[in-house]
């Protein structure tokens, strides 16, 4: 079993906690497995620009609560594009929105990974400056799978951190990897013991906060922008991609047979 952080209450899909100078955004709908739909997209992205805004948070933490950090994006909303593809852009930018805050503010952002992180979930990952996996944590990019291709940042992001070659074997088989293997590609920054992933996030926050906090907000500023000095243009390929996924035949197959539990047939149109 994953460590688990105790849940927070459930009274809001997003609560923030105070841990000294390090603030946990903590994705609050377990019983959907953390599945993001609008509500938790646009909770997600008013908490870190909350934590970003906040003159007392040094360093911040994003987790999950219940037993994974997340699912990925919510069936539904995936039933809702494939009905109207046209809406695509505006839930993407939703999204892109939310987990830029995560890349854009001058503080460090940990995701702290326990279980499983999916799709959009890995895509937020990727947003943050690092993960720290639980050792029985698995993580993956599956949307080739279901026809359509990671297009919240993923396409983008992923490949200035494990490099093309990985990149596109991830994206473009859609599999998943263990905590072991997500370290070995520089996909993980850190990975703890399963019983032991809290500890190992207060082991780099406190790190982090040893250091100068200009000097640490700076040198993330500067090392973002030499690592994907073309996201923009990137992240404009990806959404151009993905619309014609959406509409596409593959995808609303892929879809179906994501829902009924088969083996989907595609034909490549």
């Amino acid at each position: 079993m994953a460590d688990q952080y105790p849940s927070p209450p459930m009274t809001d899909l997003v609560v923030s906690e105070n841990h000294a100078s390090a603030c946990h955004v903590v994705l609050n709908r377990p019983e959907k497995r953390n599945a993001f739909n609008a509500d938790l997209v646009r909770a997600t992205g008013a908490a870190l620009r909350a934590a970003a805004d906040d003159p007392a948070v040094r360093v911040v933490v994003v987790r999950g609560a219940g037993p994974m950090f997340s699912s990925g994006m919510d069936l539904g909303t995936l039933a809702a594009l494939a009905a109207a593809p046209d809406r695509l852009r505006t839930f993407r930018r939703e999204c892109l929105e939310a987990w830029s805050a995560a890349e854009e503010m001058p503080k460090p952002v940990i995701c702290a990974i326990h279980g499983a992180c999916l799709g959009g979930a890995l895509e937020l990952a990727l947003a943050c400056d690092f993960r720290v996996l639980s050792a029985d944590a698995v993580v993956g990019l599956p949307e080739t799978r279901i026809g359509l291709i990671p297009d919240v940042g993923g396409s983008s992001r992923l490949p200035q951190v494990v490099g093309l070659g990985r990149a596109k074997e991830l994206v473009m088989t859609g599999k998943l990897i263990g905590a072991e293997e997500a370290e070995r590609i520089g996909l993980a920054t850190r990975v703890a013991p399963s019983d032991g992933l809290d500890a190992a996030v207060a082991e780099l926050a406190g790190e982090l906060l040893a250091c100068a906090p200009l000097a640490v907000g700076l040198a993330k500023r500067v090392l973002d922008a030499s690592a994907r000095p073309a996201l923009s243009t990137t992240l404009e390929l990806e959404v151009v991609a993905q619309e014609r996924c959406a509409a596409s035949a593959d995808f609303a197959e892929g879809a179906a047979a994501f829902r009924e539990k088969r083996v989907p047939e595609f034909h490549g149109r």
